[in-house]
């Protein structure tokens, strides 16, 4: 009857809304926050008042360079299964605005801007998926925590991957090695070198294309805000939704 299938229609509707259309709005919103966060960078000069005054110059380079033969090292021993320990040193001469901002700021600009970045992360997750299959192996770190047998285990990785791994690894990435490239090759080839570094660092190929686009998303955070700070954030809050996942699969899926 005409009037069934229109209790029908509408019965439907909601589940569209949940299902296509929401979804759907979420990932067009994401790719407006970074598109105009790369317009606003794109519209800067050189010489505005934001810019950091310190320069990096030819040691930086020469030491940037080091780093990265070692991330390559690190990358190839992984592939041969010959690890390789990089074990970090007093790099810094800066905090890379660091205390430009609140921390309040700082947290709830990271929170917006990665939940901006989920869906990019997913698409690329979805796309690698298609084209690679789902891959045997997981990353280290996931492995660690999955296996960890004792609450003490997993209170130690939780640490090592909220609070010392996001600190670390954004200001190598972001500060220092970022710093460099934007400084010889430009903000845009300085951002894609450097998220390619990021997720070459992590040395786990099918993760490949999603660690990208995530080290694309803490750079244009930081270069945007020019406080390490909300990058360190993002990167933190990530850590730990990952984490949360991996701590309870009966209600998320893997």
């Amino acid at each position: 009857m005409p009037s069934d299938s229109l209790f029908a229609a509408l019965g439907a509707a909601p589940n569209v809304i949940l299902n296509v259309l929401l979804p759907l709005l979420y990932f067009l919103a994401s790719i407006c926050v970074y598109l105009l966060l790369i317009l606003q960078i794109s519209a800067r000069t050189s010489t505005s008042v934001d810019e950091p005054k310190r320069r990096f110059g030819l040691p930086e380079a020469i030491l940037a360079a080091a780093l990265i033969f070692l991330l390559l090292l690190n990358v190839s021993a992984s592939v041969s299964n010959r690890p390789v320990q990089l074990n970090g040193r007093n790099l810094l001469n800066s905090l890379g605005g660091f205390f430009k901002i609140t921390f309040l700021r700082a947290l709830s600009t990271g929170i917006i801007l990665i939940l901006a970045a989920y869906p990019l992360i997913s698409l690329a997750d979805a796309i690698t998926r298609r084209l690679f299959g789902n891959g045997s192996s997981k990353q280290s770190i996931v492995e660690l925590f999955s296996g960890s047998r004792t609450i003490e285990q997993r209170i130690m990785i939780v640490v090592f991957a909220v609070a010392i791994a996001p600190v670390v690894e954004e200001f190598l990435f972001r500060f220092f090695l970022y710093g460099v490239l934007k400084r010889y090759f430009g903000r845009f080839l300085g951002i894609t070198v450097n998220a390619l570094l990021f997720a070459a660092a992590h040395t786990h190929f099918p993760s490949f294309a999603p660690l990208f686009i995530l080290g694309s998303c803490f750079t244009i955070a930081y270069e945007w805000s020019g406080s390490i700070l909300v990058a360190m954030t993002m990167h933190s809050l990530f850590n730990s939704v990952s984490l949360t996942v991996l701590a309870f699969p009966e209600l998320f899926p893997q």
